[in-house]
């Protein structure tokens, strides 16, 4: 056989080894997709069926001190699957009892509707029939495991417990809207609960958590649950929020807000140095009053005409320029004055002042004569100027959504004869409340602009992961003498100008009154309708804090010093004698000297030690046969001991935080009302008593 033929049998050996091997391989691809698809459907839906989600804590959202602003409790769902042996059982007998039962205590819909919907469930063997058209709390829970079906548990009656945390704020309203929601919508209900607002939607990375995952298996006829993945809970967010302070804010604002009847109302406290964020409310009319219906502050609702705050920027302008300086004499005439075909008004004439009067007296004539004569020819010089102050771009601040400034700009198709005239006192342009605010404070700082901050530090478990300190924008936006010249002219408007019916007796500020009117549509402006603002920092001479406040459509007057000024003289002089009078901040840094051990609240004896564990302080962990520990200083130490938890008796809840107390409370059959902030003080229901299903307890925190 010559050398040909060798070749080509071992080719064509070769060649029909794979062909049957390829031929076995589409034969077992067959196998698998069609004639063994039912067993690996069953496989599939097996796993579907008995893998679990095991959700985690959400993180919480804190004040600066730690009190809880937002945090989680458990919420319940309870459905039935009626394709169970016990529920068929049973059903045709308990089914109109239940049907009565579910009536009577949703009060949602009669018992013959929840009747049909029972029986529909049960003839299509519904495997997880909703029984709770809402979330539950621990009580509620408690009362509907006694309802027929129901009452035979998960084997006897079908039934399933979902758990699902409740998001619950425990100081109400306040700085409501900043810290924001959660919404189950949101990327289409896949996720679950998701923070969609404020805080809550810009750090749901960290707050979120991650997911575990168990499995059900039936060992021995009995259906037991096993944790494959551990669920992570999420991180807690430190704010800069100052509850005290906060409370200051916002009551001063609704008690105006509702005398002057206005559409809304913001204000925003921030400390002048840091830039750290102290009380934000936002307060808009609704159904029922006044809330915290969107952020006015910071979103784009608030973004407005901003009037004559802005004429400290246009001062400044022509100040750093040195085309003016304070002494120079502005002819106002008699309060009105035509340019370019547009009337220019003063509430009435001033005749020849200087220009720090002509801001003190918050002269529109006055501004819009310097402006125009010195930049008119050439109006990009003004504009640049303007914008060098780094006032067009956003701040960047910690939540999503903010309004974004806007400015002309010479050559634009909106730019108009009478655009820089306009512009010079706080017309065609836009700015939000805490935009303006970040201005002022820029001056207050000696020229130094920082970043306003909500957030100070993210916690996991109590250990720091990220801070956030101060971040400077522009580490001097004038000179030295322009900006010594505007804080002139601000504590002049509160000593002799429109602010001068502002003076307190406690403490000086300075400040800008500002009365814009508010255009409606692209025809101009609706008569009657104004924004009324005071922005300023006190005190005066050593700046601490900066705020705004600001009113949209007030009814009954509408100047800025009438409406916004006498919320920013209340806030002012109980945040001095809170913050500064009393001596808070030294006597603070004694306290941290002389304390060697954190003050650490009971609760759950696995956290309590993680977080010892991670701080290094020195304890003693004991033994405890508990769920829960007590928390003893002793010495230098942290003693760890049992904090039995009596079934059928009120728990003892002193020293707890609120999310702990509330917990163990619900737990055990009561409803719980939260006042204070801190740790639990006082509990209504004397703890070891005894106490009615569904009583209400009250516990003060502090």
């Amino acid at each position: 056989m010559d050398i040909r033929k060798i070749i080509l049998t071992r080719v064509s050996l070769i060649y029909f080894a794979l062909l049957i091997f390829s031929l076995a391989v589409v034969v077992k691809l067959i196998s698998v997709q069609k004639i063994k698809n039912d067993r690996w459907e069953q496989i599939q839906e097996n796993l579907s069926a008995n893998t679990i989600v095991e959700s985690p804590q959400r993180g919480n959202i804190c004040a600066e001190d730690g009190s809880l602003l937002a945090t989680s409790v458990p919420g319940y769902y309870l459905r039935m699957d009626m394709a169970s042996e016990g529920v068929r059982k049973v059903f045709k007998k308990e089914s109109d009892s239940l049907a009565y039962y579910l009536s009577t205590f949703f009060r949602n819909y009669p018992k013959s509707e929840y009747k049909r919907r029972l029986n529909e469930a049960y003839k299509t063997a519904n495997r997880g029939f909703m029984l709770t058209p809402r979330k539950i709390d621990y009580t509620e829970l408690q009362q509907l495991k006694k309802f027929p079906i129901i009452r035979r548990g998960r084997y006897g009656g079908g039934i399933i417990i979902e758990q699902e945390n409740r998001r619950v704020n425990p100081l109400g309203m306040l700085a409501l809207r900043t810290i924001g929601g959660l919404n189950k919508g949101a990327h289409g209900g896949e996720l679950g609960m998701v923070g969609f607002t404020g805080l809550e939607g810009s750090f749901e990375p960290y707050l979120k958590g991650e997911n575990g995952i168990s499995y059900k298996e039936n060992l021995s006829g009995r259906w037991v649950s096993r944790i494959e993945i551990e669920p992570e809970n999420g991180m807690d967010i430190i704010t800069t929020l100052n509850v005290k302070m906060q409370d200051i804010t916002e009551s001063a604002l609704l008690e105006q807000v509702q005398k002057t009847n206005a559409d809304w109302a913001t204000a925003v406290l921030m400390e002048v140095k840091t830039g750290e964020i102290k009380a934000i409310a936002n307060l808009g009319k609704g159904v029922g009053g006044y809330y915290e219906k969107d952020n006015y502050a910071l979103g784009p609702r608030g973004c407005y005409e901003p009037g004559s705050t802005f004429k400290l920027v246009s001062l400044m302008v022509a100040l750093e320029d040195g085309v003016i300086d304070t002494m120079d004499v502005i002819d106002t005439g008699n309060g009105r004055w035509q340019k370019s075909g547009r009337t220019i008004t003063d509430t009435h004439g001033y005749g020849k002042i200087t220009v720090k009067q002509v801001f003190e007296k918050s002269s529109n004539v006055g501004v819009a004569k310097i402006i125009t004569s010195n930049y008119e020819k050439d109006p990009k010089k003004y504009v640049d100027k303007v914008l060098s102050f780094g006032i067009n771009k956003p701040l960047g601040v910690d939540i999503i959504g903010e309004g974004q400034p806007y400015f002309k700009y010479p050559g634009d198709a909106d730019w108009w004869g009478t655009t820089l005239a306009g512009m010079s006192y706080g017309y065609e342009t836009k700015m939000t409340p805490l935009q303006i605010l970040n201005f002022y404070n820029a001056v207050a700082n000696d020229g130094t602009m920082v970043k306003p901050h909500l957030v100070k530090e993210i916690r996991d478990k109590g250990a720091l992961v990220e801070r956030f300190g101060t971040e400077v924008l522009n580490s001097r936006i004038a000179s030295r003498s322009t900006i010594k010249k505007a804080q002139e002219m601000l504590k002049g408007v509160c000593l002799y100008g429109t602010a001068k019916d502002l003076k307190s007796n406690f403490v000086t500020f300075a400040g800008k009154t500002g009365t814009a009117r508010i255009a409606t549509s692209s025809q101009g402006y609706s008569a009657g309708m104004y924004l009324a603002s005071f922005v300023g920092y006190f005190p005066a001479d050593d700046p601490i804090y900066s705020m705004i406040v600001t009113f949209n459509n007030p009814r009954g007057g509408y100047y800025g010093a009438s409406i916004a000024g006498p919320v920013f003289k209340e806030v002012a002089e109980k945040v001095y004698a809170y913050k500064i009078l009393s001596g808070e901040e030294e006597e603070e840094t004694e306290e941290e000297e002389r304390l060697v051990l954190p003050d650490i609240k009971k609760g759950p004896y696995d956290n309590i030690d993680e977080v010892v564990d991670e701080l290094n302080v020195r304890h003693v962990k004991g033994s405890p046969d508990t769920e829960w520990a007590n928390v003893e200083k002793q010495d230098e130490k942290i003693v760890l001991t049992d904090n039995e938890i009596p079934e059928g008796l009120v728990p003892d809840v002193k020293g707890m935080g609120a999310t702990s107390a509330v917990y163990l409370l619900e737990k055990a059959g009561l409803q719980v009302r939260v006042k204070g902030v801190g740790k639990v003080k006082q509990q209504s229901l004397n703890p070891g008593s005894k106490f009615r299903p569904g009583q209400t307890v009250f516990l003060t925190l502090g």
